[in-house]
């Protein structure tokens, strides 16, 4: 909307052109509302379409349309449904977005009614429910029929359905006019709501699974799940099978009437009441006030309420009080003179937080969730909100220092969330004032919640700082991670296991027969035959459920044979000795990938050595300081290296400032890299004094050297090997028979290549990457991902990109696919 043309610039043909637009998009949105149940835009930016179209018409009044949306209700009523044509017409209301125009709105009323500025006027303020219209017609105190507002004038019938809501009576209690209609909204709660969407869910999740069986698509039909409770409600009055609506969790409030052979009683307060009186539930919030002030009080009142109500309310109405006050104010257009909606704003909402739950992901990531007193946002329950990680609940980084995000979130805090480009829910603001007495600051776990091991924080190799999330160690074992675990284990890179794909993975685990890698080298043949027929029977009885009827045999007959089994077996025992690279690599350990597992290869002969040489780095580990410094951001190892040669005498001098020292020669990214991280000359002085007296052992230096490793993948391994889990999991590979070899080339003592670091960067057109790659490192070239300084040579194929831009930049030389060929004597 902000980039459209002012209202006051636009010409008349402008304006005819914006009118007609306008009211062909909201025609559009208003059937996608109010006949699909399923609004494309919140109702804030329909608001302002809507507010749009009136500003344009008050300057071009000559230019209404027949079609304008300020002459519209609501929407035409479905072909589905009978027709039922109102007595009186279902109106809407004019909008209010604040105080001020609550003001205008009375000052209004009061002119058109020529009443002083001091004379009484009551008027109403009770919760605008964001449900279904429906108006309930009663002759001689039984219901006789009900209808939808439809477009105000004609309604679709719903009488067989109303009459299942417990909300509804079938006959008005006590004296009741002979001929009276009853108007209100059909509504869900939260709770109910939250309910039939698991039910949905489950039913969708059977219906997936049995056509997968059948070899069938689900359609998106038979999956789908309501957005939000008003369009749940909707959706399940207008079902034409009433037995659905029936166990539908629907409620109903009265507020309003129609058609009445007798009104009982003078005011709307009085009417209200006799509702109530009539067998309704009405709304408990409503009050009546005498001045603007109290009814903008009770309108923060009831916005300050919202999140605990249950139901979804979307502002406040107010109605003149006085029934012959209403009918001297009449009405304009589609809505009455004597009443206005004083609308909530759409993106923004205010909730509780109950919990604060930690997920673990399939990376091991602890995922701080806050668990909210449901409230919907811009047309979208929200029940849970991201809390990102430990620095961002406490508002505070790892050394104490403030976050601008951080908010030092607590359980039962009250707090305003809002939907992140109307689609991420994130908290704004914590309402500190509503905290309670006995609220303390949440204390993040230190170790997993799924599997107890522990849970650290490694250094984010961009920063050099500690990252801000906090990871399980349990690689292998964790029950949160176990699963994606074994899929990559047995992946193309890893040990690539023929037969052993994901979804015979997910199958083994499901069954109990593999909770980690060994488990694997230890499946026996009917063991393994029996969880994939139970998982055939099971995909067989979830379709027949859902499609209730028995189901061919044939179409369930894609699990492996008794055959195909023998072959897994076998694809296992192919794999039972491993190159030592491919073995690492399908450990999983974080900074750990395929180039680093290949440089780790180099190192070690074999899985034993592997770990002696982990453990020999973990005793000579570098500190937090240490490794901190030699990681921040542009501080290379060049200049590192120069800061600790530096003599101890030169550290303990207050007076030496090393941001002037000609003999580090930093360079200006350098200073400011070091004062955004320290501060002044003396804290960087005392960094620089931390980094040295924790260097690091040689056993350590010899990985964290390594340029395709690094201190940070170094502390990674660590990890991961101090945690019992893990080790214990490594070793019962070796324990299952799994062994590995080493497959260091020999290189050819002429190799153009030997000790050169290369990267391969575009398409190659005559071998693919892989082979490329282990044709370079056959020849003693180390390969690389990225390009930096230290690169020697660069092989660009087609369509190279940054790859290219960083040898530019670097001036590494770059040759194309066919002069590698010819270098390496293969052209």
């Amino acid at each position: 909307m902000a980039n459209e043309t002012s209202v006051d610039t636009l010409t008349r043909k402008e304006a005819a052109s914006e009118l007609e637009r306008l009211a062909e998009v909201m025609a559009d949105y208003d059937r996608q509302y109010y006949e699909e149940d399923a609004p494309a835009v919140s109702d804030e930016e329909y608001d302002a379409l809507r507010k749009r179209n009136l500003a344009i018409e008050a300057r071009f009044p000559d230019l209404v349309r027949g079609d304008s949306p300020s002459l519209k209700v609501g929407s035409a009523p479905s072909a589905k449904f009978a027709k039922i044509r109102h007595a009186l017409p279902m109106l809407s209301l004019d909008n209010a977005f604040s105080d001020e125009d609550v003001a205008d709105f009375a000052k209004r009323v009061r002119r058109f009614l020529k009443l002083a500025d001091d004379a009484p006027l009551a008027i109403t303020a009770e919760p605008k429910i964001d449900g279904l219209s429906l108006s309930l017609r009663y002759e001689k105190g039984r219901l006789v029929s009900a209808a939808t507002r439809g477009d105000g004038a004609v309604g679709e019938d719903v009488t067989a359905n109303a009459l299942t809501l417990p909300d509804i009576p079938d006959e008005l209690h006590g004296e009741a006019p002979e001929i009276f209609e009853v108007r209100g909204e059909v509504y869900m709660t939260h709770a109910d709501f939250a309910g039939l969407n698991i039910k949905l869910a489950e039913e969708a999740a059977a219906l997936a699974e049995a056509a997968e069986a059948a070899g069938k698509v689900v359609t998106a039909k038979a999956a789908r799940q309501f957005a939000n409770p008003r369009n749940a409600a909707a959706g399940s009055l207008r079902q034409k099978n009433p037995e659905v609506t029936r166990s539908r969790p629907l409620r109903f409030f009265a507020y309003a009437w129609g058609e009445a052979s007798e009104v009982p009683g003078r005011t709307q307060t009085e009417v209200v009441e006799a509702l109530g009186h009539f067998g309704f539930s009405t709304n408990p919030l409503m009050r009546r006030f005498d001045h603007i002030a109290g009814l903008i009080e009770h309108y923060r009142s009831i916005e300050a309420q919202r999140a605990t109500l249950g139901y979804d309310i979307d502002g406040v109405v107010y109605k003149v009080d006085d029934l012959e006050l209403q009918k001297r104010l009449g009405f304009v257009s589609r809505a009455p003179r004597w009443a206005i909606a004083h609308k909530f704003s759409a993106e923004q909402a205010t909730t509780v937080v109950r919990e604060i739950e930690i997920n673990v992901g399939r990376t091991g990531k602890l995922a701080p969730l806050a668990k909210l007193q449901p409230v919907t946002v811009g047309g979208v329950v929200v029940s849970n909100v991201t809390l990102h990680n430990e620095d961002y609940i406490a508002g505070k980084d790892a050394d104490g220092g403030p976050i601008r995000e951080g908010k030092d979130i607590r359980i039962g805090d009250t707090i305003v969330i809002q939907r992140a480009g109307d689609v991420i829910p994130q908290v704004v603001d914590i309402v500190i004032e509503k905290r309670p007495a006995d609220a303390v600051p949440y204390i993040f776990p230190d170790h997993c919640p799924a599997c107890n091991s522990k849970a650290e924080r490694l250094v984010n190799p961009r920063t050099g700082r500690l990252d801000s999330n906090r990871v399980c160690t349990a690689t292998l074992t964790c029950p949160a991670q176990a699963r994606e675990g074994l899929k990559h284990f047995v992946s193309r890179n890893a040990f690539d296991i023929e037969g052993l794909g994901e979804t015979m993975i997910e199958t083994l685990f499901d069954a109990g027969l593999v909770h980690q890698p060994a488990d694997i080298f230890r499946l026996q043949f009917e063991p393994l035959r029996e969880a994939v027929e139970a998982r055939r029977r099971e995909l067989s009885e979830l379709r027949r459920t859902a499609e209730g009827k028995a189901v061919p045999e044939k179409t369930v007959k894609k699990a492996e044979t008794s055959r195909a089994i023998e072959n897994i077996l076998s694809g296992i025992d192919a794999r039972r000795e491993v190159p030592l690279d491919r073995f690492v690599f399908a450990l999983g350990i974080p900074e750990i990938g395929e180039t680093s597992a290949k440089s780790l290869a180099r190192h070690f002969d074999d899985v034993r050595g592997f770990i002696e040489g982990v453990d020999a780095a973990a005793k000579g580990r570098a500190g937090e300081d240490w490794t901190e410094l030699s990681t921040l951001r542009t501080v290379g190892g060049n200049t590192f290296a120069r800061m600790m040669e530096i003599e101890p005498t030169k550290l303990e001098d207050e007076s030496w400032d090393p941001l002037k020292d000609t003999s580090l020669a930093l360079k200006a990214n350098q200073r400011v890299a070091l004062k955004e991280r320290y501060g002044e000359a003396s804290a960087i002085r005392e960094a620089i004094g931390r980094a040295s007296s924790h260097a690091p052992s040689e056993a350590f230096l010899s990985l964290s050297k390594d340029g395709d490793l690094g201190p940070v993948a170094t502390q990674s391994l660590i990890s991961f090997f101090e945690e019992k889990h893990n080790r214990e999991a490594v070793l019962a590979l070796l324990e299952a028979g799994v062994s590995t070899i080493n497959e260091r080339p020999k290189v050819p003592a002429a190799s153009p290549v030997a000790g050169k670091t290369m990267v391969f960067t575009g398409s190659l057109e005559k071998m693919t990457r892989p082979d490329a790659t282990k044709r370079a490192e056959a020849l003693g070239a180390k390969v690389s991902g990225s390009v930096s300084k230290k690169t020697d040579l660069v092989v660009a194929g087609p369509g190279a990109g940054s790859k290219l831009a960083d040898a530019e930049k670097h001036g590494v030389k770059v040759i194309s696919e066919d002069e590698w060929l010819a270098l390496i004597g293969e052209g």
